[in-house]
C-alpha cells in the first residue's frame, strides 16, 4: 500500500513515463492483461489532458482496497491548477477529445473503462480527476461499486516509497479507517505503515482503542508508527476516534469544522497507558478527514459545497493539491484520508 507512484507532467514526454507507472502499478496489484491496458489508457488521456488543457500538473498513482474483496486495485489521480473544464458533460461523453496527443477516447472513455472515475472541477482553480482500475472490469449496466473511503498518499521527494498509508474494513454495520505514519521516511518507515494497514483487517470488529493495542503489539517489530482510527457505527449513527502520534483529524458536522485530537506516543514503541476515546454524532452531512503531520498544520478544510458533495478520492486528492504545489511541494510523506456517509450522488461537478 505504501508504493508511491507520483509524476510531474509539463511536456509531451511525460505521458510515456505515466503509461509505464500505470503498468508498473498495475503490475504490483496483481491485475490481469486486460486491466492493466485498461489502467494503461486511463492513464495516458489524464497526462495528456494535463498538458493540453491545464497547462501540466501532475498524476499520483497508489495501489488501494478496493470495495470487493480487499484485494488491490490501481488509483489513478491527476491533479492540476488550470482554468477548469467549461462543459463537463460534453467533456464525459465518450469519444470526445479536443486534444491532439490524445488516443482519442477521451475522459468518457476513462469513467467507461474504470471501476469508478469522479472528477471536480472549478472555473480558474483547476481539476482533480480520480480514477480506479479493480482487478474485474464492471459488468455492463451495472452501477459502479463506491466506497465511503478515500485517500490519496505521496512522498517525500517522489521517492518510491512513502512510510505514510490508510485503509480500511467494514464488519457489519462498523466501518474502520486508520491512517499511519511510520517513523521516519523510506522502506522502513513503509513497512511499519504497511504493517498497521494489514493487522487492520483482522480488527474490524474491534473498538478504536482496543484496535491501536492490537497494533502496538504486531508493530513492536517495526520501527513503530502514529496511528489514528475512526470507526463509524451506522446503526447508532456514532464517530468513534482514537489516536496515538502526531495524526491529524478534522471532523465536519452542521457546516461547522472540528478538530479530533490525537494523544501523544508511538504504536509499536511507546503506548500511553491511556487512549482517550471521543464518541460524537455522525449524521448524514458529517464528513471525517484523516491526514498526516506532511500536511501543513494550519491548512484550511474547505467550504466548497460541490467539493464536499465529491467522492471521498477526489476531496482528498483536492485537499492535498491546494495544501501544496510545485512552488510549496509536501514537506514530508503526506497522506490524506477521508470518510463521508454513503450519500455521494452524480460523479462530477462544474462550479463557475
Amino acid at each position: 500500500m505504501s508504493r508511491v507512484w507520483e509524476i510531474p507532467v509539463h511536456d509531451s514526454t511525460r505521458v510515456r513515463d505515466v503509461r509505464v507507472a500505470a503498468e508498473a502499478a498495475s503490475s504490483a496489484a496483481g491485475l490481469g492483461q486486460e486491466r492493466t491496458a485498461a489502467a494503461a489508457l486511463v492513464a495516458t488521456e489524464l497526462a495528456t489532458n494535463l498538458i493540453k488543457h491545464a497547462g501540466g500538473g501532475r498524476m499520483v498513482l497508489n495501489l488501494v482496497t478496493g470495495p470487493a474483496d480487499g484485494a488491490p486495485s490501481v488509483q489513478l489521480c491527476s491533479l492540476d491548477q488550470g482554468p477548469g473544464i467549461a462543459d463537463v458533460g460534453t467533456a464525459l461523453r465518450d469519444g470526445f477529445s479536443t486534444a491532439d496527443g490524445s488516443l482519442g477516447a477521451g475522459l468518457g472513455s476513462c469513467r467507461r473503462l474504470a471501476n469508478a472515475f469522479h472528477l471536480h472541477t472549478a472555473r480558474g482553480r483547476g481539476t482533480v480527476a480520480s480514477a480506479r482500475v479493480d482487478p474485474e472490469a464492471a459488468r455492463t449496466g451495472a452501477p459502479a461499486r463506491e466506497t465511503p473511503v478515500g485517500g490519496i498518499t505521496v512522498a517525500l521527494d517522489q521517492a518510491e516509497h512513502s512510510g505514510d498509508g490508510w485503509g480500511w474494513t467494514r464488519s457489519g454495520s462498523l466501518l474502520t479507517l486508520l491512517l499511519a505514519d511510520g517513523l521516519g521516511h523510506g522502506a522502513k518507515a513503509a513497512h511499519a505503515s504497511t504493517a498497521a494497514v494489514e493487522e487492520l483487517r483482522g480488527s474490524a470488529q474491534l473498538p478504536p482503542v482496543e484496535t491501536l493495542k492490537r497494533l502496538h503489539a504486531a508493530l513492536r517489530r517495526t520501527r513503530g508508527a502514529a496511528v489514528a482510527v475512526a470507526q463509524v457505527d451506522t446503526e447508532r449513527r456514532e464517530l468513534r476516534f482514537a489516536g496515538v502520534g502526531n495524526v491529524g483529524a478534522r471532523l465536519r458536522t452542521g457546516g461547522v469544522w472540528t478538530s479530533l485530537v490525537s494523544h501523544p506516543g508511538i504504536v509499536g514503541a511507546y503506548f500511553p497507558a491511556r487512549v482517550p476515546l471521543r464518541r460524537v454524532p455522525w449524521d448524514a452531512d458529517s464528513l471525517l478527514v484523516m491526514h498526516s503531520d506532511g500536511l501543513p498544520s494550519r491548512w484550511s478544510p474547505p467550504d466548497d459545497p460541490g467539493l464536499l458533495a465529491r467522492d471521498p478520492s477526489v476531496l482528498a486528492a483536492t485537499i492535498l493539491r491546494d495544501a501544496s504545489s510545485p512552488a510549496r511541494p509536501v514537506r514530508d510523506d503526506t497522506s490524506v484520508a477521508v470518510m463521508a456517509p454513503d450519500r455521494r450522488t452524480s460523479s462530477h461537478d462544474a462550479r463557475p
